[in-house]
């Protein structure tokens, strides 16, 4: 994956409810991206907020979280929205994302992420790079006889118009075949457009997580480098929670605005920003211009 550095960004974090923060902190169509991951009313056990509200003043809020985003986003802007659900409630982040359509949102793509998976040899046969079955991710068991496990949550992009260009090879993968690389793009890179499943496992870590909705540094960072760096200018968190978007935007040389209502996450946040510059101050330190920080030697994802 190509990994642009543009330099130092500016990263704004704000301990306030993301309504009033944008309202204050942003000027209307200021914003390249929204990367984000509300609570998903869903009885998650968060420090100080309540994840079981009625469903309704839940979507109310949603709405009006909603509003706030569209009138900070460009015209060619993109929002990439993060939901996950209960087994025994699946068209709960259905529910929320119509929420959004109504406010204003086109849906533009819907893309799966996918945080474990099983492959088998005898499923896929005589498959390049590929020698036995594999089971790669990790996930939270369902202890239900009646539902499987849930290792994948939904990324909604949405846009003004439906009509965003997007740098689909910012996030390409190599051909398997290497004979169309040729056939469908005469001449051109080893690239293909990855498409709407994206695998990105969680990092295996033997403590619990501080904060119970983590998602790795890498999915925000992906979100980004699609929607395109060019033209990436300021991507806006409004539920930061540990700074898993405000580290990937450290990471790209993207300006980064994000609010958190949360004291305790938002030391976090800022915590593991000052941890990860000071990586990047010592790296450079040693090794010549223009040499490209090792990002991963470092936690995949925010609480480690």
């Amino acid at each position: 994956m190509r990994r642009e550095q543009k330099g130092s960004a500016r990263i704004q974090i704000y301990g306030e409810d993301c309504i009033d923060g944008i309202r204050t902190h942003l000027k209307p169509s200021s914003v390249s991206v929204i990367v984000t991951s509300p609570p998903y009313n869903i009885g998650k056990r968060y420090r100080t907020y309540d994840d079981g509200r009625d469903h309704t003043v839940y979507l109310d809020w949603i709405a009006r979280v909603a509003k706030s985003c569209l009138k900070a986003l460009r015209n060619d802007g993109s929002f990439f929205l993060n939901l996950g659900n209960k087994p025994s409630d699946p068209w709960w982040p259905i529910q929320i994302a119509s929420r959004v359509r109504e406010s204003g949102f086109v849906l533009q793509n819907t893309i799966l992420w996918v945080k474990s998976i099983a492959i088998s040899m005898e499923e896929v046969g005589n498959y390049p790079g590929m020698n036995g079955d594999i089971a790669v991710g990790h996930y939270k068991p369902v202890n239900s006889h009646r539902f499987v496990n849930g290792l994948s949550e939904y990324v909604f992009h949405f846009t003004k118009r439906g009509d965003v260009n997007l740098d689909k090879l910012g996030i390409g993968v190599p051909y398997q075949d290497k004979s169309n690389v040729t056939r469908w793009r005469a001449g051109g890179a080893d690239l293909r457009d990855r498409g709407n499943v994206w695998f990105i496992p969680y990092e295996t870590i033997r403590e619990s997580r501080p904060h119970p909705c983590v998602f790795p540094v890498k999915l925000p960072e992906m979100c980004i480098r699609l929607h395109g760096m060019a033209k990436a200018c300021l991507v806006l968190d409004p539920f930061l929670g540990t700074g898993s978007t405000a580290l990937a935007c450290d990471r790209l040389g993207v300006n980064f605005v994000g609010f958190e209502i949360d004291p305790y996450y938002v030391r976090l946040a800022k915590a593991a920003l000052q941890a990860q510059r000071e990586v990047r101050a010592e790296f450079q330190a040693t090794n010549p211009t223009g040499a490209q920080v090792p990002w991963e030697r470092l936690p995949r994802e925010m609480g480690e």
